[in-house]
């Protein structure tokens, strides 16, 4: 059995990290052998890190993780101060961290506009769908002091507080939920080049089952997701790398696009 102690002391080798912008050549400490001991080291890292939580990143897991672990999604945290609501014709930052890991992968963003409390119980899709005030096109900064926390594995990724650096929020999706399927189509370029591109089925079905996954996680851990929590729903061409410098384009034709440069975070010890 992993000590609390154990699970503290990476937790605190991983925020010191981030905080510093230090990078770390790989995974401080054994990593994770449980989706368990993975979610207990992000809860303490939830704990010290100096911001206040506002919204969730759902991942899906490689075949092989959702093989060893019987499970198919994972979440991550996402703070205040990375959420950038972005502007039509504007470029915004995005902070990354230099010699780790980072990339820009596009995503649907759900914002609540009820407070969901941590109670057992099984929500129909219409019910979901009554939980969402509004939708966006969005992307995800996914950024890590180790360029490694990929290679290592859905439980690395989960303590490494889910291999977030924030999110990225653009133009709202009107009547999302009546959407024709296959109409929202989407297009990523990093420094001008095409890196991926995707036709989204339906909004009701991959990102409204990624909501129902951390509602029951949350529940599972004793999470209240308040009104206004922002829900970021899964990467919908891939996870494109990105360096320092580097501009990106998130296109979602006619509802408008992202554009952000990616700069380098600075320490904060």
């Amino acid at each position: 059995m992993v000590s609390v102690a154990n699970n503290e002391t990476i937790s605190k080798r991983l925020v010191d990290a981030r905080l510093s912008a230090a990078p770390l050549t790989d995974f401080p400490g054994s990593v994770p052998k449980t989706l368990e001991q993975a979610y207990a080291i992000q809860a303490a890292s939830i704990a010290r890190w100096p911001d206040e939580l506002a919204g969730w990143k759902v991942a899906g897991m490689s075949n092989a993780d959702r093989e060893r672990f019987s499970a198919q999604r994972l979440a991550g945290p996402v703070f205040r101060s990375s959420i950038r609501r972005t502007e039509p014709g504007s470029r915004t930052k995005a902070p990354v961290y230099e010699g780790g890991f980072a990339a820009i992968e596009a995503e649907i963003v759900l914002e609540l506009g009820t407070a969901v409390q941590p109670i057992d119980r099984n929500y129909t899709d219409e019910e979901l769908i009554e939980l969402v005030s509004a939708v966006y096109c969005g992307a995800e900064v996914a950024s890590s002091p180790m360029a490694v926390v990929n290679e290592r594995g859905a439980t690395s990724v989960i303590a490494d507080l889910g291999n977030n650096a924030g999110v990225l929020v653009g133009p709202e999706i009107p009547g999302w939920q009546s959407l024709p399927p296959n109409t929202l189509a989407v297009a990523v370029t990093v420094d001008d080049n095409l890196v991926g591109d995707a036709i989204v089925e339906s909004i009701t079905g991959n990102p409204l089952q990624a909501l129902r996954f951390l509602i029951e996680h949350c529940a599972a851990h004793g999470i209240v997701l308040p009104a206004g929590t922002f829900i970021s729903s899964g990467a919908l061409t891939g996870v494109h790398d990105v360096g320092i410098g580097s501009v990106t384009r998130i296109d979602y034709g006619t509802y408008g696009y992202i554009e952000a440069v990616f700069e380098r975070i600075a320490g904060r010890l």
